[in-house]
């Protein structure tokens, strides 16, 4: 992907977001859950009708594998090749598993502490 098609003058936050949520392999139902947002908000914020807020904007650039930076302005590091894509899916992948282990820790110390009832 040519960088410098997502620049200031050629592309818009909405357009860098599109293609940063598109080279991260997400549809729009995944990145809104996974943001805890609407797809009506995400939809918006893509077609340049509203603004993420601040928060969300540093949110989106480390889900998305994109710098800060690109996100806003269009310079800087865009959308991963696929060799930091897998990198940054290997990771969210990791901290799935040790969400779903401390999960089901909480799950054993429940049914035990229901057990003695």
């Amino acid at each position: 992907m040519d960088q410098d098609e997502y620049g200031e003058g050629q592309a818009t936050l909405g357009d860098r977001l599109t293609a940063a949520r598109e080279g991260a392999g997400l549809d729009l139902g995944a990145l809104a859950e996974r943001l805890g947002v609407r797809i009506e908000t995400l939809e918006g914020w893509e077609a340049d009708q509203a603004e993420p807020r601040a928060a969300f904007l540093g949110r989106l650039s480390g889900m998305l594998g994109v710098s800060l930076v690109w996100l806003m302005t269009g310079e800087g590091e865009g959308p991963q090749d696929g060799d930091g894509l897998r990198q940054m899916l290997r990771s969210e992948l990791r901290d799935l598993q040790r969400t779903l282990e401390e999960s089901a820790q909480r799950i054993e110390r429940l049914e035990r502490l229901l057990g003695q009832e």
